[in-house]
């Protein structure tokens, strides 16, 4: 039997709870789970690929005692469909935590589909627990002084609490 790898892509521009969920959910269906920090450029990321990688790496160590290699790895100029196959991957892994989310993702799923057919897409529902929890917001919520201890963990609130003081925003 082959290996499975996975691939979950995103910006991860900070990496909330969600995103350690799904991460957490993928790496039990996988044998090894590559997530790919992506650079979007239809918007201005708050902290930098690298940076943003390194965050994914501190997050993730706690799942690293499973039987399931976890790699990070920049995602950037390229196809998901090329990144995925650059890394072996058999499957890619995309949350959805609303119907909003499913019109855009079950098109990227078609169009990703047409480029690498032997590549399937598997969606994975966020948990009602952090079904409406998305970075986007979390910035907003930060930035105007709110409560996000329950969407990120410490780490990540420290390092979006000190960027927006860096940036005279709080």
């Amino acid at each position: 039997m082959k290996n499975r790898i996975g691939v979950y892509p995103g910006t991860f521009d900070p990496i909330t709870n969600g995103h350690l969920n799904l991460i957490d959910r993928a790496a039990n269906l996988v044998d090894k789970l590559v997530i790919g920090v992506a650079l979007n450029e239809h918007k201005k990321s708050l902290f930098s690929v690298e940076e943003r990688m390194q965050m994914v790496e501190e997050e993730i160590q706690k799942f690293k005692t499973k039987k399931v290699e976890i790699v990070v790895k920049p995602l950037v100029a390229t196809l998901l469909v090329n990144f995925a196959r650059e890394n072996n991957a058999n499957v890619i892994f995309r949350g959805l935590r609303a119907v909003s989310d499913f019109e855009y993702e079950f098109k990227m799923c078609v169009m990703n589909r047409r480029l690498e057919e032997d590549i399937e897409t598997v969606f994975l529902m966020a948990s009602e627990k952090h079904q409406f929890v998305a970075s986007e917001f979390v910035k907003e919520i930060c930035k105007l002084g709110g409560d996000i201890s329950t969407f990120v963990t410490p780490r990540v609130e420290k390092k979006l609490i000190d960027r927006f003081k860096k940036m005279g925003e709080i």
